[in-house]
């Protein structure tokens, strides 16, 4: 019974420390809402026409309203994040985009982001994806300059399932609960003020 009491102890320790887990969820969502974020809204036109186009894009009603909604959600949202304010609110619009990108971009493909041959969560669609793959890097052996190619890593096949979205749903679902964390947020100072 005593090393679990030792053991609580240090446990109860390490609170001091946990403003670490929200601040590392932020600064780890900041860069991917902002590429995503601002690349819609480099090519406002196009991203509006992939939006609405029911042939080679989302086909979703209001293609304007939601293209503009989504970059300056994603975009603005990064910012949120990296300075911390206003996280449980923005968390919330930026969890509806993981939801409706899991949905109408991801969700025919399954679950893998990048496609495996075998495993868990591979598909015959992921099982074809590399088989072809291998061909590739077989013919890039033979008429290319293989190494040079990948000498800042190897290839892979996107499958462009769920995965990525789900896992930075959950992470904002986590942000929503526990708020941006301390000392290295706006909420926590506009919260410290406030309870002065």
């Amino acid at each position: 019974m005593y090393p679990l009491i030792q053991l609580q102890r240090l446990l109860d320790h390490t609170r001091a420390l946990d403003f670490l887990a929200p601040l590392a969820l932020r600064l780890y969502l900041v860069p991917i809402f902002w590429m995503a974020g601002s690349k819609k809204l480099q090519d406002m036109d196009n991203t509006i026409a992939w939006f609405g186009n029911p042939d080679w894009g989302l086909g979703l009603p209001f293609p304007a309203l939601l293209a503009w909604a989504a970059a300056l959600t994603e975009a603005g949202g990064a910012v949120l994040l990296l300075i911390g304010l206003a996280v449980r609110w923005i968390s919330i619009p930026l969890m509806i985009t993981m939801v409706v990108a899991a949905v109408t971009v991801h969700w025919q493909h399954g679950w893998l982001a990048i496609a495996e041959g075998s495993g868990l969560f591979a598909t015959e669609r992921t099982h074809g994806a590399i088989e072809r793959l291998d061909r590739a890097k077989e013919i890039l052996q033979t008429h290319g300059n293989y190494e040079w190619l990948t000498q800042n890593g190897s290839f892979v096949v996107l499958n462009n399932g769920i995965e990525f979205a789900a896992t930075y749903f959950v992470m904002l679902l986590t942000l929503f609960f526990i708020g941006a964390g301390r000392y290295f947020s706006m909420d926590h100072w506009i919260r410290q003020a406030f309870m002065r």
